[in-house]
């Protein structure tokens, strides 16, 4: 079987991309890497891409300069979590809290790591997890 390396992109959807742009840049304090009017991506610690498309925004083909990119969209409340390290679990809960962003679920994995949960201005739900100590290896 080919190898793979990692996940490179994840992508949620929402329904205002200024409101969730505020969002992610503000307080998750992610840096742009790109923005129109159909989506937005995002760095996420050079290691992986956030894109955040415009509900409905992709749901014929999009021709780019690069190539053709397929219909794609997604409806419901969707989940990503986000690693950070053990020391930065209280950061996190303080942050939130001075964002009035209402921390929904906790979790204290068997390995050792703990969760966060709560959800952006699209109801997607968002975790923060300390590694290792979620999954085996992670």
């Amino acid at each position: 079987m080919p190898e793979m390396l990692s996940i490179l992109e994840t992508a949620l959807y929402v329904d205002d991309l200024d409101r969730a742009a505020a969002f992610y840049e503000g307080v998750m304090g992610l840096p742009v890497l790109h923005a129109d009017d159909r989506m937005r991506a995002y760095d996420v610690k050079r290691r992986s891409v956030l894109l955040l498309f415009l509900r409905g925004g992709t749901t014929a083909p999009v021709r780019t300069a690069s190539g053709l990119i397929p219909p794609h969209d997604a409806n419901g409340q969707i989940h990503m979590a986000f690693a950070i390290a053990a020391d930065q679990l209280e950061p996190w809960r303080a942050h939130l809290a001075a964002n009035d962003i209402e921390i929904e679920g906790t979790s204290d994995w068997k390995r050792g790591g703990h969760s966060l949960y709560f959800r952006d201005p699209d109801s997607n739900m968002l975790e923060v997890a300390t590694t290792p100590g979620l999954w085996e290896g992670f």
